[in-house]
């Protein structure tokens, strides 16, 4: 008796069917809009990366852990960005289902609101701590006033209007 064991060509399609029904399971991403009121207004938490200008003009986002809670991811994200932990969450602002611009990746990211003093800093550099792919990156962080003057990178601006409506970006570069 003899064991037939799968052939390389076999093992290879096998291989690939399985590649592509893990690229259909869309990545569980969170997004942070995180505010601060001060005597000029509502401004939202963003920030650039210092040794890649051209990723552009983010908001703190990442993907959620095995075992995680939405909520518990985006705290940990913005700490791990942007070195802040004196935030609350307001409330959970809504969802959006698009692939990565760059890999075409599915990614389901459920965007918060959330707030922090208006003590704090206007502006500040952060290295990312964490294990992600963004460890020990630099970033630029500081305080926009809102309405936005301009997109954020990959649209992460799109859902500000649910916050209020007249934050929805206006078509100018960002300062």
């Amino acid at each position: 008796m003899s064991v037939h064991w799968p052939r390389p060509l076999t093992m290879r399609l096998m291989a690939a069917e399985h590649n592509a029904q893990m690229r259909l399971v869309p990545r569980l991403r969170v997004a942070a809009y995180v505010l601060r009121v001060t005597p000029d207004g509502v401004q939202l938490l963003v920030f650039d990366h210092v040794d890649h200008p051209a990723a552009g003009t983010q908001v703190p986002a990442g993907g959620v852990k095995p075992d995680e809670t939405l909520h518990d991811a985006v705290l940990r994200e913005v700490a791990e960005e942007t070195g802040l932990h004196d935030i609350s969450l307001v409330r959970e602002i809504g969802a959006e289902h698009k692939p990565h611009p760059e890999t075409g990746q599915p990614r389901h990211t459920t965007y918060f609101h959330l707030r922090t003093p208006a003590h704090t800093p206007a502006a500040w550099q952060h290295t990312v701590t964490g294990t992600g792919q963004d460890s020990d990156m630099r970033f630029a962080c500081r305080f926009v006033l809102l309405p936005l003057p301009a997109h954020l990178a990959d649209h992460q601006d799109a859902l500000l209007n649910r916050i209020d409506p007249t934050w929805t970006t206006r078509p100018q570069p960002i300062q």
